[in-house]
């Protein structure tokens, strides 16, 4: 069925899910208080000409500590009768967006608030310090039956600080972040269009959902072919928002809530964690999320194929031959290339429209994770102004990007002897680069589009960034699209 999904949550899916968008690690961020403790900031260079400000016995005390600014690092400096004078915290040498992420949970809980300071005054300095606090503090919690042991500590918020921008910039990572932990029972196709719809509501836009055997009547069956072996529909989530006559910016997220590979069953290590299959969607979705609260001039669409890629009797085969919504078919090279062929409708669609910016965001492929490791995203783009300026846009908001090339000359590695194209490459190497290309198959050459290869998990806990899922790349793609289309007059 086609549903124009404006109502309402029904009661048991809106619970859950309505504090994804007021996340509680925001409560870190207060208003000023008289006792706040002072954070003194400083890099390495900026220690010497401190403590030749303090009395001996404090700057003694530093040395004695062994504190030398690095990144991360804390020294409490103490007051008259036990109090606390302050806390000195590194920031390191070049500039860190986490150096102050590890202390809503290690420095003792009191209210806190930034000191002036030379690293302090610098542009832009505040509203990093209170992203980092808050994420910090944040904390995946569904499932939790039991309070953390001790509560986070609270930050002051500090002065002249945008504070919409900052609440805007956690939120789409907090969103991210809990859309990819949920497990997959509980963030099905379902549960994803029920996420769309909360934020169509809150934004006031408007979710189109095409479930089931629709799919087919409305010309999606690459979408359909890959979720019908599921006991829950596949469906094809469009998310509209924004003026008519206002430049067109399209999201495309890959929304495999599960993929088990299908009938080339993945080895259970392989599924270990593939809940985060749908990272690509829940990227969309926080990007889509920031581009809205800060009410960017665009007509908005996002477009989420959201399957899950289950065995059963029903489930598509290797060398099947599928139709796509662009016409072309596909041959099925291996049932775990599901994310490219619902991507292929999606992006067929997104491009008819001939929107001023695409970008496509999905966890595609192992071999980026090879290449780049899992904290830089694969890039890939036919524009190279587009490129260039997602890859300024990543070094600026520290969140590298790394274009790998899209090699007219892999292009021979889709061919297929029965269809237009294989949906893998015909031998094991190259596999980001022609899974890339297999998606250019469905994108105008003069539309202004990006793909990224993102992994959405943390192996390992860092401050600010626990193990779990991670958002990546959502400031510089929120940064590129706001300076293409800001605001005139």
């Amino acid at each position: 069925m086609t549903q124009d999904a404006a109502a309402p949550l029904a009661a048991p899916l809106a619970a859950p899910l309505a504090a994804l968008l007021d996340p509680p690690c925001l409560a870190t961020l207060v208003e000023a208080a008289a006792g706040a403790v002072p954070l003194i900031c400083l890099r390495p260079q900026d220690l010497a000409p401190w403590r030749e400000t303090q009395p001996a016995v404090r700057a003694a005390w530093v040395a004695a500590a062994g504190f030398t600014g690095k990144a991360g690092e804390t020294c409490p400096l103490p007051g008259d009768g036990g109090t606390r004078a302050g806390v000195l915290v590194g920031l390191g040498d070049a500039p860190d967006r986490w150096a102050l992420a590890g202390l809503p949970t290690t420095l003792p809980r009191a209210t806190y608030a930034l000191a002036d300071s030379p690293a302090t005054q610098a542009p832009g300095f505040g509203e990093a310090a209170a992203v980092a606090w808050a994420l910090g503090a944040h904390r995946f919690t569904r499932y939790r039956t039991r309070e953390p042991a001790a509560p986070p500590a609270r930050l002051a918020w500090p002065a002249e600080v945008d504070r919409a921008v900052v609440v805007r910039r956690v939120t789409a990572v907090t969103l991210t972040r809990d859309l990819v932990n949920t497990p997959a029972a509980d963030m099905g196709p379902a549960e994803l269009a029920g996420v769309a719809r909360l934020l169509a509501e809150r934004h006031c836009g408007r979710v189109l959902e095409i479930v089931g055997d629709a799919l087919l009547d409305e010309n999606w069956p690459a979408v359909h072919a890959v979720g019908r072996a599921s006991a829950r529909a596949p469906r094809l989530l469009d998310l509209r928002w924004g003026e008519e006559d206002h430049p067109r910016v399209t999201l495309v997220g890959k929304g495999v809530v599960f993929d088990s590979g299908g009938l080339d069953l993945k080895p259970s290590a392989g599924m270990q964690i593939m809940k985060k299959d749908m990272g690509g969607a829940a990227h969309a979705l926080g990007l889509a999320h920031a581009v809205m609260s800060a009410r960017l001039p665009v007509r908005l669409r996002v477009l989420i194929p959201a399957v899950e890629n289950a065995v059963s009797g029903d489930s598509f085969r290797p060398l099947d031959v599928l139709s796509t919504r662009k016409g072309l078919t596909v041959e099925v090279g291996n049932t775990d290339t599901e994310g490219r062929l619902v991507l292929a409708d999606a992006l067929a669609e997104a491009d008819a429209e001939h929107p001023a910016l695409l970008l496509d965001l999905a966890t595609l492929t192992g071999a980026a994770r090879v290449a780049l490791g899992p904290d830089v995203p694969a890039l890939f783009s036919r524009d190279d102004a587009l490129a260039f300026d997602l890859l300024a846009a990543g070094e600026a908001t520290g969140e590298s990007l790394w274009r790998l090339p899209l090699h007219a000359g892999y292009r021979a590695l889709l061919d297929s002897p029965v269809a237009d194209l294989n949906s893998t490459g015909s031998g094991p190497h190259a596999g980001a680069i022609t899974a890339a290309l297999f998606l250019a198959e469905f994108v105008s050459p003069d539309t202004p589009w990006a793909h990224v290869d993102l992994f959405a998990w943390a192996p390992k806990a860092r401050p600010g960034r626990p193990e779990g899922a991670a958002a990546q790349g959502l400031d510089a793609l929120f940064t590129v699209i706001e300076r293409r289309f800001a605001r005139t007059g």
